[in-house]
């Protein structure tokens, strides 16, 4: 791209309500309503790690280079015995995944050297017992050919669990360097596959597999060039991709067993989700063990009691589904019995963890709107809410105290401290103190409303900034992704409702049948219904949302969303378009039948429509798009990224074809470099931009946006 052009694009980009110089944003001292430069704007605050003594927390936090396009790590660390205490920000650049040591004097961090992700350690000097936390120069650690991708160290700390993506035929990583670098000089660039994955997510398939290996510290502190492979044998990848991370490895409480989580691949991969929990000497002396072939359907996430005689789990029962409840499990290691803990809880927890007596698990769920901490007692299952209002995104327990990065919708994540039972809430940290300060948002109510079937249904609004009483408002109408997925009172950086409110919409958004955190009968009654029960929901939440919100302008609205909420988008294009002056579709399913033989997980194409596309041809016909084309009239901004994998491009060039074929007023913005979601920053503030002027476009008194004579011939 020409300077130039680049230049203006970049101009054109930016809010109107945005400083700048030289085309980079300033930020704004000035109160104003929130707008997409403070979403891209503000600190990340994440992954809080409470130090063995509970007394200090190491975060991370990821700021934003504008100019250089892109997000920029920081490790923070905060004394919580001293009030009102600033976090130090320690300087490590680039520096991820803090851990504590054993003794709690230092940490382990992630960080490259020479383009190379290492393990690195940083120890703090100690006087009576507190921590010098302007700490000294930072010890690597790892000196591997290859990338660090993940690890876990060893109760004793004198071991660390480490995860490489290797070819499995080497028989070191030197090997897999040397191929690569192999690679990289050879003028050919096919690539022949043999079976699926050919690609994942955003990423083609090269043949490796992240494997678990284990590595001793020497006396000097560093690890050994060449680690010690766990995972002999094993035809799959620990973590698993594409968002798998340590939680997928543990050790036991004595360090000589290492548990992990894997799906094995073979020819299947790309239709199971039949995960397994491994054991494996810890000092890879024997292959691993399966300790759950009996379920096949997805056992992972192990945890070890603190006394060692038992293994706790998540697990689902129905196989080929990513979205049935996860149980907790408990596995007796001597005996091998099972048994759920948690029989009488609807929900499906997730981010599993301990307290140091075994006698509570400490998990999140997702639950009527919101995102709470959750204690579970391991004996009996009774499950209390720790930590209640807004999204618990991350957290870390020791002794008596739990650390959280928590948000809801009208703020971003910081980091809070409450006793181990929930009590003594306190925020102790305040990142976008100052953003939040002047960049104005809107008020949220959630209201329930009956939908399908009479059932009980949740949805929300928000306020536009700028709201008066007596006042109408446009509106947008936001479809949640998933489909098993929800509109929750919590922080987004993609599909944040506050971005619209402050462009002076107001938003309605409807957690319709399908939905998480109602329960698994609901979240289940979606599948082989996508546009039956769902949409039900979204005509009767809408009209409920017109009768109680009276601010609520019904004659200028534009439905918008993305993933499955860009399939629904598709799909009221055809069915129910008469409410809309206009529509937002964003990485959409356009055509079921050939979603079936693009996308890459296949389990989730033939659990939701019962089978295989050639095997029930009617089911993925039934509610597809592509069959109502013909009646589509409402003008409709199109989105779809070159690198995603999960519904590849064609889908939102097909529906592109359509619109112009019909004469009916249509945009297409592709982004080349992102996959399923819009990441990068100057990307993102594109995104909003384009949105944001195609909402008002249609919705502004007096345009051309009658939708009965939209569409031309």
């Amino acid at each position: 791209m020409k300077p130039l052009l680049a230049a203006l694009l970049l101009a054109l980009a930016l809010p109107a309500s945005a400083d700048t110089s030289n085309g980079v944003p300033i930020e704004s001292s000035a109160p104003h309503a929130f707008n997409v430069h403070d979403l891209v704007m503000m600190d990340r605050v994440s992954d809080p790690q409470l130090s063995p003594d509970g007394r200090y927390v190491v975060f991370s936090v990821r700021s934003t280079d504008y100019v250089a396009n892109k997000g920029v790590n920081a490790l923070y660390v905060l004394d919580l015995t001293k009030s009102g205490a600033e976090p130090v920000k320690l300087a490590l650049k680039g520096a991820s995944s803090p851990r504590w040591s054993v003794d709690g004097h230092s940490f382990y961090y992630v960080a490259a050297a020479s383009d190379v992700a290492q393990l690195w350690r940083l120890d703090f000097a100690s006087n009576k017992g507190a921590l010098d936390l302007h700490a000294g120069a930072p010890t690597q650690v790892s000196h591997g050919p290859l990338d660090v991708d993940d690890y876990k160290l060893s109760p004793d700390g004198k071991s660390v669990l480490l995860s490489y993506a290797v070819f499995t035929d080497c028989n070191d990583l030197a090997c897999t360097k040397e191929r690569l670098d192999g690679r990289a000089k050879d003028k050919s660039t096919g690539t022949l596959y043999q079976k699926l994955f050919v690609r994942h997510w955003d990423t083609w398939s090269d043949g490796r597999r992240s494997q678990l290996y284990i590595a001793r510290f020497g006396a000097d502190g560093n690890l050994p060039t060449e680690p010690t492979l766990l995972s002999h044998g094993i035809d799959g990848d620990i973590p698993s991709k594409p968002f798998g991370d340590e939680s997928e490895f543990a050790f036991s409480p004595d360090g000589s067993t290492v548990y992990f989580d894997v799906r094995i691949a073979g020819n299947s991969e790309p239709w199971s989700t039949n995960f397994d929990v491994y054991k494996v000497a810890a000092d890879g002396s024997s292959a691993p063990q399966n300790l759950t072939a009996e379920n096949k359907a997805w056992d992972a996430y192990p945890v070890p009691s603190p006394d060692g005689k038992t293994l706790y789990y998540l697990a689902m029962k129905t196989p080929a589904f990513e979205a049935d409840r996860f149980a907790i499990m408990a596995m007796d290691l001597t005996t091998g019995a099972k048994r759920e803990v948690d029989t009488s809880w609807d929900r499906s927890p997730g981010s599993m963890q301990i307290s140091s007596d075994g006698k509570t698990l400490f998990v999140t769920a997702d639950d009527d709107g919101q995102h709470p901490l959750f204690a579970v007692d391991a004996a009996n299952g009774k499950v209390q809410q720790l930590v209640g209002d807004g999204s618990v995104e991350a957290y870390s327990v020791a002794g008596k105290r739990i650390v959280l990065a928590r948000n809801d919708l009208k703020r971003p994540s910081d980091i809070y401290t409450a006793a181990i039972n929930g009590h003594d809430l306190k925020q102790v940290t305040h990142f976008n103190e100052a953003r939040l300060k002047n960049a104005h948002m809107g008020d949220m109510q959630f209201f329930t409303f009956k939908g399908w079937n009479g059932d009980n249904v949740q949805g929300y609004v928000v306020k536009p900034v700028d709201y008066k009483a007596g006042h109408k408002y446009p509106v947008a109408f936001i479809i949640h992704g998933g489909p098993q997925g929800a509109m929750n009172n919590d922080w987004s950086y993609r599909w944040n409702p506050q971005t619209y409110a402050g462009q002076g919409f107001a938003v309605v958004t409807i957690n319709f049948h399908g939905s998480t955190g109602y329960g698994q009968t609901f979240t289940d009654a979606i599948s082989g219904d996508w546009g039956g029960k769902p949409l039900e929901d979204l005509k009767l939440g809408w009209q409920a949302a017109l009768d109680k919100y009276h601010f609520l302008d019904g004659d200028r609205a534009c439905a918008l969303g993305a993933s499955y909420g860009g399939y629904m988008t598709y799909w009221i294009a055809g069915v129910w378009n008469k409410p809309w002056k206009c529509l937002v579709d964003h990485d959409g399913v356009f055509d079921a039948r050939m979603m079936y033989y693009a996308t890459d997980e296949l389990w989730f194409e033939e659990h939701e429509n019962g089978g295989r596309q050639f095997d029930v041809p009617e089911n993925y016909e039934k509610f597809n798009p592509i069959n109502h084309v013909k009646d589509w009239r409402v003008p409709m901004l199109v989105i779809h990224s070159g690198d995603d994998f999960r519904i590849p491009i064609t889908q939102g060039l097909g529906a592109f074809t359509a619109l112009q074929r019909q004469g009916i007023p249509s945009e297409f913005l592709t982004f080349p470099d992102e996959n399923h979601w819009v990441l990068k920053p100057q990307n993102s503030v594109m995104w909003h931009e384009a949105v944001n002027a195609w909402l008002k476009k249609w919705t502004a008194p007096g345009s051309q946006n009658d939708s009965a004579d939209s569409k031309s011939n």
